[in-house]
């Protein structure tokens, strides 16, 4: 079955950086777009960025020049790259992908940003 599990989370210090990692089985990785989500308490699940099968890549203007998305389609596992982190960032962060219709989600990796 598919399966995702984003791990790299942690605490960090406000402007510190933090590589989170998503890493896919029981897909042809390849295939599909793969997104990060992250969800604060008593907010909304939010849509980061999202890069598609060939590459392309979105980000909302909130993480927009901070955040980079990348794949790695040998290895079965996408990235993502966090630079100048803000308290704000605090959140649980989750990959996603969407395949004919539906939806799956890995467990989520924990992000502190605090002195």
């Amino acid at each position: 079955q598919v399966q995702l599990q984003a791990s790299g989370g942690g605490l960090v210090q406000p402007g510190g950086s933090l590589r989170l990692s998503c890493a896919a089985s029981g897909i042809r990785f390849s295939l599909y777009a793969l997104a990060w989500y992250r969800q604060a308490p008593g907010k909304q699940r939010e849509l980061l960025t999202r890069i598609t099968n060939t590459g392309t890549t979105s980000y909302a203007d909130s993480v927009k020049g901070r955040f980079t998305i990348s794949r790695d389609n040998a290895k079965n596992t996408a990235y993502l790259q966090m630079n100048s982190l803000k308290p704000d960032d605090t959140a649980v962060y989750y990959c996603n992908t969407d395949i004919t219709g539906a939806s799956y989600w890995g467990k989520g990796t924990q992000v502190t940003v605090s002195s």
